[in-house]
Parts: C-alpha cells; structure tokens; sequence
C-alpha cells in the first residue's frame, strides 16, 4: 500500500499555524467565553441603529420606486399622487409597529413570526414564515448594498462600472464585522445609521424652508418642468402597484422582534421601546423625503438618486452632496446589518427545531451565529452577481417573503390573544387582526403586480426551502429513531460482551512503519494479517523473502490486480470467506500513516490510503484506524543520524 499521509506536521507549519492564529485574532477578535455573553447584549441607543437600520435605509430608496411607477405613466402628475400613496404606506408602518411591540410582549424569547405561527398555526405555516423571512434577509443584503453602491456611483460616476466588486467588498466588510460580536458590531455600524437620520433631517428641515422661503421653484430647464401628463390613464391597478413599490420602506420591522435576546433585560420593555423610535424615525424620514420628492418634482434618474437629486436642489453644489452620499451609502450597505442580526438568530431557532442544520444554532468564538453569517454573505454574494448589482432588479423580489411572514404572524397573534384573553385582549386582537388584513392585502398586491418582474422566483424557491427543510427534519428524526436507546432497556445493556476481532494490515512494503502497526495488531488480537497488492508480476518477491526473514507467524496475503486495482480488490478480499471472520465479527482495517515536516511534501505521495479510509468507511461491519508513524525533515534526521554513528564505540 501506498505510504503517504492525509496531513503533515512540523515546526515550519507550526510557524504557519501560529501566523495564521495571530492574522485570525486580529482580524476576528479573540475567542470568548460563554460566561461572557450577557456583556454582549445590546441597550437601546445601539439596538435601534442595528436592528432597525434596514427600515431606516429604505426611505433612500423607497420614495423613489413610487415614482419610478407613477412618472412613466401619469407624468407631473404623479406628484399629486405620490404623497398619498406615501401616507399609505406610513399608515401601515404604523399598525405593524404597535402589533410586533404586541409580539415582543407575548413572545420575549424572540423568533418572531416563525415562533409566533408554529404555536398559534402549526408547523407548516412556522416554516412558510421561516423560508420567507430568510428569503427576505438575504434580499436585504443584496438590495441595502447594491442602493449603498448606487449612492456611491451617483456621487462618483467614474465607478459606476466596477458596482459588483464594491458591492461584493462591502459584503466581506460586513461579514467580518459581524464575526467581531453583537457588541462590537454594534459600535462599528451603529454611528453611520444616526450620521444618516441627522443628515437627512438637516436635508428636510433646509428644504422645508427653502420651499416656505419661495426659494424652491423648479429651475425651467428642470426634466420636470417639460414633463407632460402621461400617455396611460389613471387607474386603480396603477397605484397599487405605486403603492406595492413602495412598500419596501416597511420592510425589516419585524428583526426587532427575532432578536428580542439580543437586547439587555430588561429585553421586551427595551425591544418595545426601539419599535417606538423606530417608527417616529420613519414617519419623520420617508415622510419628509416623500414631501420634498412632492415639492421639487424630483424624476428618477437611472445614475443619480432621488435624494442625491434633492441635495443638489436645495444645497446646490457643494459639500453637502458628499455629506449626504457618504451617509446614504454608509446606512444603506449597514441596513444589511439588520440582516445579519436578524437572519442568523432565525435560523438557531429554526436549527433547534431540527429543520436547518443543527450547526446553525451553535455560537462561534464571538458568540455569534457564525454559520448563518457566512451563509448569509454567500447567498447575498451570488444574488448581486447574477443580478448585476441593480437595485431595481432585485427589488422586484424584495418584500413578497415579509410581507408573507407580517401576515402569518399577525394572525398568529389574533389566535392567541383569543386563546389567552389576558387584559385588554380585545383591542390587541383587534390590532393584530387590522395587521393581518392590511399585510395579507399587501401580499396579494405585491404577489400580483411584481410577478411577472421577478417576484416569481420568490414564489418558486420558498417551496423549495419548505421542501428542503422538512427533508432535513425528517433525517434528523431518522437518526434520533434509530440512536436512541430507552430508558427502559439501559439496566439491561452488556458491556462484558467480547467481540471476535480481525485486523488487516494493508502495506506497500516492509519498513519500520509496518512493523510498528504490526506490534500494534497484534496487542489487539491474535487475528492480524497483512495485506500486499501486486501490480505486475513479480513485484512482490522482494517483500515475500524479507517477510521471511520476519520472526513472526502474522500472515503475508498478496493478491495481484492486473488492472492496478487497491482499493476494490482489499474490499472484495474482506466480503469473502477466505480471512477467516464470521457473520457478526469485527474487522478492523488498520492504516500505517506517515507524517511528514512539510506539507508541500505531500504532494510526492499519491495518498492511497485516503482512498482505502473512504472505502472503507462504507461498510457497516469494518472499522477504520490509523497508525500514526512521525518523520523529521531532512536536516534534523542527518543531525540525529550524525549524533547516533557518533555515539557508537
């Protein structure tokens, strides 16, 4: 058998090692402990920024895909339109705010509407809720970075063709950042999303009263002042569909209530009061940007924002427009930031119930759920490459798998507050109730008019999560079944119970590796044998005459494979009768493995073995050991072999 190893050792990859440690330290943070997490929640000041940034970010987005439905079709119209749709749309926001504040009150441990449908609807509805919210997650981080992009190229249009790199750069940032902690995350992007309600603020109250001033008419030469009324008619299906874009402003109210944990007790009075702030952020944000969009008849440009449109109108030229561009891009690549809290706490929750992969809900040396983090940039990755990084792309897909879960979870909640009739119950039920018509209506009316835009692929590949996920529940399930011992039969488990054991020893050749492996054999069981492969004929005489020489009666079994077959012929050798075992005996099927001081050197070995452990590991009634057998590099050998010849009389 073939002598070479599965991994190396030595102090030059110990150095490597140690160098790889010291970058990872630096770059990830140091391991914490356990004890150490309650230090990692979050108070309310650096809650709300990370929690509630993404539906923060969407006003810079937002208002602008109203208009890029009503502009088209309505013409200067749509500005008598848009703010109607705009107070819609705030209205919603509303009654989603107080019915997830009643969410975080009936279900502090968090999950959200995932928990919220699983107890009140049952497991199937659970899941549609958990497969549309991690569909609207990873939608969040592929529409927040590809709109920061944008803010970016509309600033500097010289980068507009390199939009997926900085896009896929942003996402690495924001990886990393997360694999820091809750808490150090916090402090990293939490300041960006106050720079940008602080600007935008600064942005509404001087275009307010630049507008009061009589200072804010629209310059003649202005697109809007040449823009006619439309060519198609007013209708109904029209704003609606204004209002179905639109409604990616209400998007990511519900992270607050997933990660109601996250939060430092006490968890649901501070979860409930970042609801509060984040609804006056809204209203005052989408709100003001929607009136000014309204007072300075703002057309969507496909390389210039309609607030970057804005800044220029009531600031003009001049230093503000960064300002206000470093702001808008900074809130609007950490608005995936709410993803990144949101979707990984999810998924732990759904792991624990056995539908995701268990390892989903373990923590990583920063306490965070570092699978989820990773898996998040991934697919977050690929949907910026495929969809080349355009927000208006994307956002056809955005908002069907929330608003889906806003439903489920609302009326959830409807069911138990029938079912617990606590205080006040009524007016919570109707609360709820009000929440689940109007996002249901939201649903139907988003589902409709983006369809044929994209919002098809959402309907297709949620099915396939739900599929997905109950196959991994019913694995999960399987195994448990058949590992599980009752209670009722461990007092009559044998442990006394002997085994017949066999051990092959598959060699190459004779050298002190086997032999060790051999010594080893044979403190197992009296049943060991070698087992030598011979490729052309003849190969194995010289084996055979030095096996003779061996003061041992272990068995030297040769087989010659004309086709340069190991591995297939060791495992027809083990199914026949011919080494002796019986049904019920165990085989073991030991490895001699060298280690070598370079990992380059492995490369000159065609690692057999590897092959043999594989192989192996497939059949039920053999089990795989290796023998580890060390060797200095080079230079430490010839010192050893020196000090040895020189010790000698």
């Amino acid at each position: 058998m073939d002598k070479s190893g599965f991994g190396a050792c030595g102090a030059q990859e110990g150095r490597v090692s140690e160098v790889f440690r010291k970058l990872s330290r630096f770059v990830f943070g140091k391991s914490m402990a356990s004890s150490q997490l309650s230090g990692e929640k979050l108070n309310v000041f650096w809650g709300m920024p990370i929690l509630a940034s993404d539906s923060i970010s969407s006003v810079a987005y937002a208002v602008e895909e109203i208009l890029l439905v009503l502009v088209p079709a309505l013409g200067i119209a749509s500005f008598i339109w848009m703010p109607r749709i705009a107070l819609a749309i705030i209205a919603l926001m509303t009654i989603l705010v107080f019915s997830y504040r009643h969410v975080v009150d009936a279900y502090p441990n968090g999950g959200g509407a995932y928990v919220v449908a699983k107890e009140n609807l049952g497991p199937i509805y659970s899941l549609v809720a958990g497969a549309s919210l991690s569909v609207d997650y990873v939608l969040t981080v592929s529409v927040s970075i590809a709109a920061a992009t944008a803010a970016i190229t509309s600033a500097f249009p010289q980068l507009y063709p390199h939009k997926v790199a900085i896009c896929l750069i942003m996402i690495i940032l924001l990886a990393i950042g997360n694999l820091r902690g809750i808490r150090e995350s916090a402090r990293i992007f939490s300041l960006p999303t106050y720079a940008f309600i602080i600007s935008l603020v600064v942005l509404i109250i001087a275009g307010i009263f630049k507008h009061l001033a009589g200072s804010s008419l629209i310059p003649p030469d202005s697109p809007s002042e040449t823009l006619g009324y439309g060519t198609q008619a007013l209708t109904v299906i029209l704003l609606i569909r204004a209002f179905a874009s639109g409604c990616s402003a209400v998007t990511g109210i519900e992270a607050v209530s997933n990660a109601v944990p996250n939060f430092r007790a006490p968890a649901a009075k501070n979860a409930k009061i970042v609801y509060i702030l984040l609804g006056i952020a809204i209203v005052i944000c989408f709100g003001g940007v929607a009136f000014l969009a309204h007072t300075y008849h703002i057309i969507p440009h496909p390389r210039q924002t309609v607030i970057s449109q804005l800044t220029l109108s009531v600031f003009g030229p001049g230093i503000m427009v960064y300002i206000i561009a470093a702001t808008t891009a900074m809130i609007l690549a950490l608005a995936a930031n709410t993803a990144y809290s949101g979707f990984p706490t999810l998924l732990s929750v759904i792991a624990q119930d056995g539908y995701v992969p268990r390892q989903l809900s373990m923590r990583g040396h920063r306490l965070n759920f570092n699978n989820g983090i990773i898996m998040l940039s991934l697919a977050a990755a690929a949907l910026i490459i495929v969809f080349q990084a355009d927000t208006h792309l994307l956002i056809n897909l955005y908002a069907v798998g929330v608003f889906t879960s806003f439903t489920l979870s609302q009326t959830g909640m409807v069911i138990h507050w029938w079912k617990e009739r606590a205080h006040a119950w009524h007016l919570k039920a109707l609360i709820n109730g009000l929440g689940a018509l109007t996002t249901g209506a939201a649903v139907a009316v988003i589902g409709v008019t983006k369809f044929t835009e994209g919002a098809w692929v959402v309907f297709v590949v949620v099915p396939v999560i739900i599929a997905a996920m109950l196959k991994i529940k019913k694995h999960y399930l399987s195994v448990a079944n058949q590992l599980d011992i009752p209670n009722e039969l461990l007092p009559r488990l044998n442990f006394t119970a002997t085994y017949s054991h066999h051990v092959i020893v598959p060699i190459d050749s004779l050298n002190a590796m086997v032999v060790k492996a051999m010594r080893y054999a044979r403190s197992l069981t009296p049943n060991v044998e070698a087992f030598h492969v011979e490729i052309y004929e003849g190969a194995a005489d010289k084996l055979r005459r030095k096996w003779s020489l061996l003061n041992t009666d272990i068995p030297l079994i040769v087989k010659f494979s004309p086709y340069r077959e190991v591995v297939n012929l060791l495992t027809e050798y083990i199914d026949s009768e011919e080494h002796g075992s019986q049904p019920g005996d165990v085989i073991t099927v030991l490895l001699p493995q060298f280690f070598v001081s370079h990992r380059w050197e492995m490369s000159l070995h065609n690692n057999t073995s590897l092959f043999i452990a594989n192989a192996m590991l497939k059949k039920r009634n053999v089990i795989v050991s290796i023998i580890p057998f060390y060797l200095d590099d080079i230079k430490a050998y010839r010192l050893a072999k020196k000090a040895e010849l020189a010790s000698r009389p």
